[in-house]
């Protein structure tokens, strides 16, 4: 019984710790160039340590998109994730960070998977939580 209150206590920090894709949304339409990535961290009690984070993108090529656990693509960002409270705060703001990242103008006219891979460390312990969160995006052409 301890084993499983021990597994519900680690399951339930993990979650809490876990950061979306704030923009750009799913199916949404970017264009090549710059573009504004947000990456949301809900706001937790669990303590933590942000490891880093990697943005990258990845062409569909006219198919179902690749698993981002096998192929990532062109990394657009890699480096350190600090998120923060935004200046204006409502109920329902989160801490967050923006990168503006430059999407390659090779993918103009396809659909492309957009990935955030994150690591972090939870806990008093602590262990790792890495995960990877993707949206898919329509690149103009």
């Amino acid at each position: 019984m301890k084993f499983f209150a021990i597994f519900a206590a680690l399951a339930a920090s993990a979650l809490a710790q876990t950061v979306n894709i704030g923009s750009p949304k799913d199916g949404s339409t970017i264009a090549p160039g710059p573009l504004n990535v947000t990456i949301d961290r809900p706001d937790t009690l669990t303590g933590s340590t942000e490891v880093a984070v990697v943005i990258s993108i990845v062409p569909c090529s006219n198919g179902p998109c690749p698993d981002p656990a096998e192929r990532l693509g062109s990394t657009l960002y890699q480096g350190s994730y600090d998120p923060q409270f935004p200046p204006i705060r409502t109920p329902d703001t989160q801490p967050q960070q923006n990168f503006t990242v430059t999407v390659p103008s090779s993918l103009a006219g396809q659909r492309a998977l957009l990935s955030v891979v994150h690591l972090s460390l939870v806990g008093a312990g602590p262990f790792p939580l890495f995960e990877i969160k993707n949206v898919t995006v329509n690149v103009s052409g």
